[in-house]
């Protein structure tokens, strides 16, 4: 199929984009990627009258560090983040799952922004920005808002982004003790993940603290194991934790959090799998931190 006709808008700053915005309103979609809009458009499930591109807002892009934040633009490309050395210095729970986003034609064009703003459960950048704390930084006419991770992802595709609001960036806190981890199972390489686990924690001589657990996959909205974080937390990161840990896990995700099933995986086989992905996950960590030198 063919996309339907629409208008196209390059504006090159953010006021620009408000003023479309608030002209058209609702008829109105922003460009970032495209890799899911253009889909969408050809299959005829978007029908805008007018596409914004952002792509000539030059401060949508880029990835920097401040004082106590690493700020990615909106626009910063899966494939920036992948090959990003600040990235893979200060947020390497990003650098670990870029290379799972689909393949690398995708990652060339999609936009972190874009991923951040879709909020598809299956995706991996809303999982990791919900295991790192993430503050999504937005902007409208009437000013900046910034959103805590936790709150933005509100259900199904659906964010708390408010009519007329642009995500600018997110902002990651600079911790350097911070400990991450990352796998997905999918059918096959580039397919959406049955089920994926983005994790951070910290380690004090092996001992667990501030861990966040979040799954991808599984639900209406990235998940966030709680129950299951507060059981690791003030445990040893050892072979004995990772095992018991995934009892707790299954007993979280039932009644009102057991896992949707899809076309091709019951409810009960991702409950499995979300349990095989922590204890390799957590296995992982612990081999590497008993691998590290210690002074």
């Amino acid at each position: 199929m063919k996309a339907p006709a629409f208008e196209f808008a390059t504006p090159a700053s953010l006021p620009e984009v408000f003023t479309l915005l608030a002209q058209h309103g609702d008829e109105a979609q922003l460009l970032a990627g495209g890799q899911t809009l253009l889909a969408t458009l050809n299959m005829r499930l978007s029908e805008p009258m007018l596409l914004i591109d952002l792509s000539a807002i030059s401060e949508l892009h880029g990835i920097t560090v401040g004082t106590d934040t690493l700020r990615i633009g909106a626009l910063v490309t899966h494939t920036e983040i992948e090959h990003s050395p600040l990235v893979r210095m200060h947020a390497p729970l990003l650098t670990m799952a870029a290379p799972y986003i689909a393949h690398r034609a995708i990652r060339n064009r999609g936009t972190w922004g874009g991923s951040i703003a879709y909020a598809d459960p299956a995706a991996e950048w809303p999982a990791c920005a919900l295991a790192l704390d993430a503050v999504v930084v937005v902007r409208s006419a009437s000013g900046e808002r910034r959103i805590a991770a936790a709150d933005f992802f509100v259900d199904l595709y659906t964010t708390s982004l408010a009519a007329g609001e642009v995500i600018v960036a997110c902002e990651l806190p600079l911790t350097p003790t911070l400990r991450s981890g990352f796998d997905e199972l999918a059918r096959r390489h580039g397919d959406y993940a049955i089920v994926g686990l983005a994790v951070a924690l910290q380690l004090d001589s092996a001992v667990i603290s501030a861990p966040r657990l979040a799954f991808l996959g599984i639900g209406r909205t990235p998940f966030r194991a709680r129950q299951t974080e507060q059981f690791l937390r003030g445990r040893a990161l050892t072979s004995a934790t990772c095992d018991t840990v995934v009892q707790v896990l299954h007993q979280e995700l039932e009644g009102d959090n057991a896992p949707l099933a899809d076309l091709t995986n019951s409810s009960d086989t991702k409950r499995h799998l979300a349990g095989v992905l922590l204890r390799r996950v957590l296995l992982g960590m612990a081999s590497h931190h008993q691998e590290e030198p210690h002074v």
